[in-house]
């Protein structure tokens, strides 16, 4: 390599890392409980549930439709079925619960921390319309299953005209 192509590498390197802006430090959390939070002198470790507008979890669910309802599955493990709270409407279903921990363990003393502990709901609008009276939930295994009849507009009834 001649001196003037060596000096125009060195050049665009100089250039290059002077350039460049400095990836600042990141500091890794414990995942699903923990972020991190900026403060004045250091940084610390904030819960998540002090971060979110609400206060609680999003709970993970399942909706899927058989031919003559529309079905919704969560996990839901440690949670008590007096701690839950199933409301259906024609149009939406809601799902409010609380998972209480037995103990109380130190954050030090933990090596990971995903489980979420604590308040947590899901609304879902419904594709289509259900029977709210119809419905029914079911706790097996941790699973909760709600099963909502479909309403079927199409179906139509013959009424008997009384004569009064």
């Amino acid at each position: 390599m001649d001196e003037e192509t060596k000096k125009f590498f060195e050049n665009m390197t100089d250039s290059v890392t002077e350039e460049m802006p400095v990836e600042p430090h990141v500091e890794l959390a414990k995942a699903g409980t923990m972020t991190p939070k900026k403060t004045d002198s250091k940084k610390e470790i904030a819960p998540i549930a002090e971060l979110m507008d609400e206060g609680e979890g999003q709970l993970t669910i399942d909706v899927y439709q058989t031919p003559t309802e529309i079905v919704v599955e969560s996990t839901i493990a440690g949670v008590e079925p007096e701690n839950l709270d199933v409301d259906i409407s024609p149009e939406s279903v809601t799902i409010r619960g609380k998972r209480e921990k037995d103990r109380k363990i130190a954050d030090e003393d933990y090596f990971y921390q995903e489980c979420y502990w604590g308040k947590f709901s899901r609304s879902v609008i419904l594709p289509q319309e259900i029977d709210p009276e119809q419905s029914q939930a079911s706790l097996k295994n941790g699973v909760l299953t709600i099963h909502m009849p479909k309403v079927d507009r199409r179906k139509s009834k013959k009424l008997k005209v009384n004569l009064n």
